[in-house]
């Protein structure tokens, strides 16, 4: 079994889980590459009396061809992942060392429980959709989102003015501080902040959210997945902000964006340890009134 291991800085605390990680998965046989920036945390500050071998980009993990990418870290590090893994199909697992994540909700203390898990093929694999942005003139590196796509205003205190069209017939237009554009995956993020509704994975929807919108009355909007979407901003400062998931870029007023779901998927292993709607109760404390 070959596997690759990204993350970045490990906190003092999860140092000793993430030691005993790499001794289970050399314990069992597995060939192991390690991101060149934990590699270099894993070199300086840890003692596990062995080498291990590094990559450093996506097309050194193509080449490499793991059969799993374990994450270490939060949601973030997941949507970081995403973009190494791109359309490979190579699946993810996510181990969190923070806080609970909806991504990466696989406990410090449940590592030995997922490493077994995939040693033994008691897994499933949770297919998530992503979104895709064309945009002439706007320089993209990567033109997918797994949580979301985003406009909003720069560098200015004033309410952008966000044309939508769906499948080329006119929406809204939204009078806000900007507009998000979400997956099932990503409604839990940026969207779920900003009142939009939770859409199980595996749901094939997306859902449009304004942010702070001027009107009371305009409302998250939930779509079919296989409508395309157009966007048009207006604003006094002639520039707005566009982001995929944490990458953000600069883009013209006047622009348009058109956006639509990829024709691929990322991969997300799903164990016994770990599900969606376990990671809901958690998270957003379900339960956690004594009347219930």
């Amino acid at each position: 079994m070959k596997i690759a291991v990204y993350g970045k800085e490990i906190t003092a605390e999860s140092r000793p889980y993430i030691e005993d990680l790499h001794r289970q998965l050399r314990a069992v046989g597995a060939e192991v590459r390690v991101y060149g920036a934990l590699h270099h945390f894993l070199q300086a500050h840890c003692d596990l009396g062995f080498d291990l071998a590094q990559f450093g980009n996506h097309a050194e993990l193509l080449d490499y061809g793991p059969d799993f990418l374990i994450t270490i870290g939060g949601d973030g590090t997941i949507l970081d992942a995403a973009t190494l893994v791109r359309d490979s199909g190579v699946p993810i697992l996510g181990i969190n060392t923070g806080r609970l994540g909806f991504l990466s909700n696989v406990s410090k203390e449940n590592i030995p429980q997922a490493i077994n898990a995939l040693t033994s093929g008691r897994y499933g694999l949770d297919e998530r959709r992503l979104l895709t942005l064309e945009a002439a003139g706007l320089d993209l590196d990567l033109n997918f989102a797994l949580n979301e796509v985003t406009v909003s205003r720069k560098d200015s205190t004033a309410m952008v003015t966000v044309q939508v069209w769906i499948n080329d017939q006119f929406l809204n237009s939204y009078w806000a501080d900007g507009l998000i554009v979400a997956t099932p995956t990503g409604s839990t993020g940026y969207s779920l902040s900003c009142n939009g509704p939770i859409i199980m994975p595996g749901a094939e929807s997306l859902v449009i959210t304004p942010i702070a919108p001027h009107n009371l009355n305009v409302r998250p909007f939930v779509i079919p997945n296989h409508y395309k979407i157009k966007l048009l901003v207006e604003s006094r400062e002639g520039q707005f902000l566009v982001s995929l998931d944490s990458r953000i870029y600069t883009a013209e007023v006047g622009q348009p964006l058109a956006l639509e779901t990829a024709p691929y998927n990322l991969r997300l292993v799903e164990t016994e340890v770990q599900n969606f709607a376990q990671t809901l109760r958690n998270k957003l404390l379900w339960g956690m009134d004594k009347r219930n």
